[in-house]
């Protein structure tokens, strides 16, 4: 089953839409069993099977339907995939969400080989070890690489006044003066920040904006404290906390694992393995009114 838990770790989550309720979701499946994390912003639910459970659940479920546990799962997958990948291709499954206790039970109705196909998944509730290894540490993560990330461009834009002052001295003027900016303050820009974008920015809503804009980020951090954790268990040290950087984060985006399922019952079992910027800104135009030899910062 580890491989079920480190493939669930490594994949993006979902916005998902079902009725009434607003879901977070991601999905591991594989031949050998599946994996399934949900969350509501307030509770985080999990199921994670073996093909063990697979067949017997299809048993119960299907009747009619005679087929090995991973044409089962071939099935899920397809039927899940454009659910989780919010594709233009919309599901062939109707699903239904409910809840019971501490229970969720997300209900799968579609058809196999000309038959219904039912599913259910029975997620309980996620421990919170689970909820920290998908959620609580990769956001941190997250937001150590953002930071960074600020740092880095309050520089840059220091550099680049630096720069313009000095092509300024030597005598450039602007072709045109709607190009005209002031010199960065980065205190100045954090304090209007705070004032007039925080509150559009930290909308967390139903958890859409962090689906759609963060992803990949949230692909990096997992995959680069991954790798760390990996790296400390093969020499017996101690696992340490993992600080983000631009350079462990950022530059390490991830494709979606494809998950590996079989075909469905009246055809043979595929033999399948997990899978699972803008340009440079544009400086403004500067004319010479005078060129004499360049001095100070680049000189």
């Amino acid at each position: 089953m580890e491989e079920l838990e480190k493939g669930l770790l490594m994949q993006p989550w979902a916005w998902l839409q079902l009725a009434e309720n607003s879901l977070l979701a991601k999905a591991y499946i594989t031949k050998q069993g599946y994996a399934l994390l949900v969350s509501d912003l307030q509770h985080v639910w999990h199921e994670q099977v073996d093909t063990g459970v697979v067949s017997h659940r299809a048993k119960e479920l299907n009747r009619r339907l005679t087929a090995p546990p991973a044409a089962f799962l071939c099935h899920l997958d397809d039927l899940l995939r454009p659910l989780l990948k919010d594709s233009a291709c919309p599901s062939k499954a109707t699903f239904v969400c409910d809840r019971a206790a501490e229970a969720l039970i997300l209900r799968v109705r579609s058809e196999l080989s000309g038959l219904p196909f039912y599913w259910n998944f029975h997620c309980i509730i996620a421990s919170p070890s689970l909820v920290s290894q998908h959620l609580i540490r990769p956001l941190m993560g997250v937001s150590l690489a953002l930071q960074c990330q600020v740092r880095e461009l309050a520089t840059m834009l220091r550099m680049k006044d630096l720069e313009i002052q000095d092509y300024q001295e030597s005598g450039a003027v602007l072709s045109r003066d709607r190009l005209k900016t002031e010199p960065f303050e980065e205190n100045s820009f954090l304090e209007q920040f705070m004032v007039e974008k925080l509150p559009e920015a930290c909308s967390v809503g139903d958890g859409r904006p962090f689906v759609m804009n963060l992803q990949s980020l949230y692909m990096a951090v997992t995959r680069q404290e991954s790798q760390v954790r990996e790296k400390h268990q093969g020499t017996g040290d101690p696992q340490p906390s993992i600080s983000a950087s631009p350079q462990g984060t950022e530059n390490q985006l991830v494709k979606q694992p494809q998950e590996p399922v079989s075909s469905a019952p009246s055809v043979p079992v595929p033999e399948k393995e997990p899978t699972g910027t803008s340009g440079p800104m544009q400086r403004p135009q500067l004319s010479k009114v005078k060129r004499k030899k360049l001095r100070g910062l680049f000189s």
